[in-house]
């Protein structure tokens, strides 16, 4: 199993180019069940979930090709250019052995049950952050007509003729249940309301495509989202939006180390409440031509309180990145994740590196200390993998983190990038090791 050594002590300096975003290109690529007409999607991240669900299409009937990587004239990277065409869909079923793995697999149960009036997709799985039921998803989808059952851990859902438009609001702001009912919604017969729909942009971006695809949408950005149905929709080329959440990540490595690092691609608006607790932290975010430069403004770190909430407050998927970057703050901090009930397994791994954390139930105090130290740590999740990377990066010494296959889900040659502004950072691929009892 790989694993990740890191020497830290070294400012990042540089730039750091920023993919196209995993969580607006997994639903994006989602939608291609919606028309028979090709979708392309340009900057498109290579990631392992991308894969999966590649992989995932394609065994619905779905064809799919990918371009190589391309650069622009300065050399950086644009991303992937990714074609799929859903004209010839044969299988209804998403399988357990693709959708445990991600749980954004779900997000095909809303396009095959509004193109073709029926899907059987598995109960989804990903990483261990929580429960994060699919029932809003689900109730949403009855309201618009759909039969559903849930048999031997599967979803079967049917509906006679169309799905019907309906007047929805979700008991909770949920991105996936927006993102699935959104498009189920596009080819409903009727008008669909969505009310206290996620508002991340994200979604937006989804709502963005389908409109180029041909859909009737209103309210895009807004907690009310209208949907007018349409028969039918067509393909589109489409871009896939910065990712704001490998933005953010870089930008706490460029942060803890004290280094100065322009983020190419990136923008302010789709940002600015990380930006804000930066900028309260001591750390300086600058528009530029091509990005966004970020350098340290005060000597240390200082402390700051962080409640993650829905878009457009602070992200739950920027809460460990902090954490870390906050683990050597002057002075204490407190975190509260409002999100999602497991997201604390990284603390334990933090403070093998000599982090001060108490955790009493959804919040954490951190207790800044001067100094990391380097250590033997275990990533347990995607985001939980990235803050270890940026504590080592700071880190006194050597730092070796396992697990690290969480992190080929959600950054693009972390360290390639990271290994341009100066880190010293290398993967190390293992042999394969002999089985071993191992305590539950």
């Amino acid at each position: 199993m790989d694993k990740i050594r890191i020497i830290g002590g070294t400012p990042l300096v540089g730039s750091i180019p920023i993919s196209g975003a995993k969580n607006a290109a997994l639903p994006l690529m989602a939608a291609c069940l919606l028309t028979d007409e090709t979708l392309t999607l340009s900057n498109m991240p290579y990631l392992a979930d991308i894969i999966t669900m590649a992989n995932l299409l394609a065994q619905h009937g779905v064809h799919l090709s990918m371009s190589d990587q391309t650069r622009g004239p300065n050399g950086l990277s644009l991303g992937r250019i990714l074609s799929l065409n859903a004209a010839n869909v044969n299988n209804l079923t998403a399988p357990y052995d693709l959708v445990r793995t991600m749980r954004a697999s779900v997000l095909v149960l809303g396009p095959l049950l509004a193109r073709y009036g029926a899907a059987r997709v598995s109960l989804p799985g990903g990483c261990a952050i929580g429960t994060r039921p699919i029932d809003l998803h689900l109730k949403a989808l009855e309201q618009m007509g759909a039969e559903i059952e849930l048999v031997d851990g599967y979803i079967h859902a049917k509906v006679e003729n169309r799905l019907k438009g309906a007047d929805i609001t979700f008991e909770k702001v949920s991105v996936g249940a927006t993102e699935n009912i959104l498009m189920a919604a596009a080819l409903a017969e009727g008008t669909t309301t969505l009310r206290n729909a996620a508002r991340e942009p994200e979604v937006c971006d989804l709502a963005y495509c389908l409109q180029a695809m041909g859909a009737k949408i209103s309210g895009i950005g807004c907690d009310e989202i209208i949907i007018e149905g349409v028969p039918a929709l067509h393909g589109c080329q489409y871009s896939v939006v910065p990712d704001r959440i490998e933005a953010g990540s870089f930008a706490a490595a460029a942060a803890i180390t004290g280094g100065d690092v322009e983020l190419i691609g990136i923008t302010m608006d789709i940002m600015q409440s990380v930006a804000e607790k930066f900028e309260e932290a001591g750390v300086s975010i600058t528009e530029t031509p091509r990005g966004l430069r970020v350098r340290r403004s005060a000597e240390r770190i200082r402390g700051v309180d962080i409640m993650t909430q829905p878009y457009p407050g602070f992200p739950t998927d920027m809460q460990a990145q902090m954490m870390a970057l906050l683990s050597v703050a002057e002075d204490a901090s407190m975190v509260t994740e409002t999100i999602f009930e497991n997201r604390y397994m990284h603390v334990p791994e933090l403070m093998r590196m000599n982090a001060k954390i108490i955790v009493h139930g959804s919040s954490a105090m951190i207790r800044g200390v001067p100094e990391l130290k380097g250590a033997e740590v275990m990533a347990t999740d995607l985001r939980a993998s990235v803050s270890l990377v940026i504590a080592a990066l700071a880190a006194v010494g050597e730092t070796v983190i396992h697990r690290v296959y969480h992190l080929d889900r959600g950054y693009e040659r972390l360290e390639e990038k990271l290994v341009r502004c100066g880190a010293q950072i290398e993967r190390i691929t293992s042999a394969k090791q002999p089985l071993r009892f191992e305590a539950a």
